[in-house]
């Protein structure tokens, strides 16, 4: 069947979800395709975090950690991201950045398996989360060590010495969907621990940590979350590890009693010892506000909408653009995607500027990954019908060689 713009807006008129887009600050004459590296601005984001500065911080000043419970934040919103992942409210709390999270959830996976002294990964995981471990095996002394393996070996790589298995549930590049389930229990099922990285899942799909066992998670606010760039990270701590894991960074909000001012640290119980300095409000403000958003969602509608852009896509690129040269990276299945779609081409970092130049953003991942995320709160079908149109447009008049789409800028 020939797809249409009225095909796109015949799904739209149907989409549970639409109502959510007037929630978002979206240029016009602009399509947003990456979400999944920055979440679009909500618009109570702004109201909320002007409040915070001009009556909370302005006017009550000092008072507002009790009168406005700002030292309650952490907690607060990590249960509101706890819906979203599966979790119970009290094995989520908000902190720090990803990277560090990784930090503190590697070290007490390792503690509470000491006898072994492999941490497992694949190559597609984030290089940052590899970085986090290589540094902390070179800060055991070089006791640990870090072993990288294709995703299709990690099951036949999990020994008797892995401590921890640690992987992005979804391939930042191509979108690939780890089995969570099933590499937890494989993980298991030898003794090692789990950790999960949920950049690329929170907000985008329901995810079932309690459901798949797993034992330490880590993600980011600012993706799918929308809760603005730089945005806090969460760290889930399976409620079973609580009372023996060793969180590695003794910070004075991961004290028992912090306002005691005791000079020895013991560790407060619960999610809480995985706490450190003192919360960021206006970052965790905007971080809230794009939270509940998610608040009325039914979880199982947002997947369906996530796989169904994502069929959208791939379809109106095959349908459009065939012998254009770009290749599917990402799963042909759903099911076996996250939120995303990524071509490659030799060319793929000018043709993304040139996309972007028509009004598309989407992005580019090195060597050749262009790269699509679809925010199931936000993007319409008839976004991704504008989408590809304007990508025909880019490949057929050869706009990519243009010497202004061929400069690298910093960040890309």
């Amino acid at each position: 069947m020939t797809i249409t713009p009225q095909t796109c807006r015949e799904m739209d008129a149907a989409d549970p979800l639409a109502r959510s887009h007037d929630a978002f600050v979206l240029p016009a004459g602009i399509v947003y395709l990456d979400g999944n590296s920055l979440g679009a601005l909500p618009k109570q984001a702004e109201e909320r975090v002007r409040a915070v500065m001009t009556q909370q911080w302005g006017k009550d000043l000092i008072k507002s950690w009790n009168v406005h419970d700002w030292i309650g934040a952490p907690a607060r919103i990590g249960a509101k991201i706890a819906r979203l992942i599966g979790a119970k409210p009290s094995e989520v709390v908000v902190a720090d950045s990803t990277s560090l999270n990784v930090f503190k959830a590697l070290h007490a996976a390792l503690c509470l398996r000491p006898e072994r002294r492999v941490i497992l990964s694949d190559d597609g995981n984030f290089p940052t989360d590899l970085y986090m471990a290589q540094g902390l095996t070179e800060l055991l002394g070089a006791t640990h060590r870090l072993k990288i393996v294709p995703p299709g070996e990690i099951a036949s790589a999990l020994t008797e010495d892995v401590a921890v298995l640690m992987l992005t549930e979804v391939d930042y590049r191509t979108g690939r969907l780890h089995d969570m389930a099933a590499l937890t229990k494989a993980a298991h099922d030898k003794g090692a621990l789990s950790l999960w990285d949920l950049a690329h899942s929170a907000g985008a799909f329901p995810v079932d940590l309690n459901g798949c066992g797993a034992d330490f998670a880590v993600g980011c606010g600012y993706k799918y979350l929308n809760g603005g760039p730089g945005a806090p990270a969460f760290i889930y701590v399976a409620e079973r590890w609580q009372g023996s894991a060793e969180q590695p960074l003794f910070g004075w909000m991961g004290h028992d009693a912090p306002f005691a001012f005791d000079l020895d640290y013991r560790p407060r119980p619960g999610i809480a010892r995985f706490l450190v300095g003192t919360p960021p409000m206006l970052s965790l403000t905007a971080l809230e506000a794009g939270l509940d958003l998610f608040a009325d969602v039914e979880l199982g509608a947002l997947r369906r909408k996530s796989g169904a852009l994502g069929d959208l896509f791939i379809a109106l690129v095959e349908q459009e653009l065939a012998g254009s040269g770009l290749a599917l990276a990402s799963p042909r299945q759903a099911a076996e995607r996250g939120s995303q779609v990524s071509y490659r081409h030799p060319e793929g970092y000018p043709i993304m500027q040139a996309l972007i130049a028509r009004g598309v953003i989407g992005d580019f991942r090195a060597p050749d990954i262009l790269r699509f995320g679809f925010a199931p709160l936000y993007v319409s079908f008839t976004d991704i019908w504008g989408a590809v149109a304007q990508l025909k447009a880019v490949m057929a008049g050869q706009e990519w060689q243009k010497p202004e789409f061929r400069r690298r800028a910093a960040v890309t």
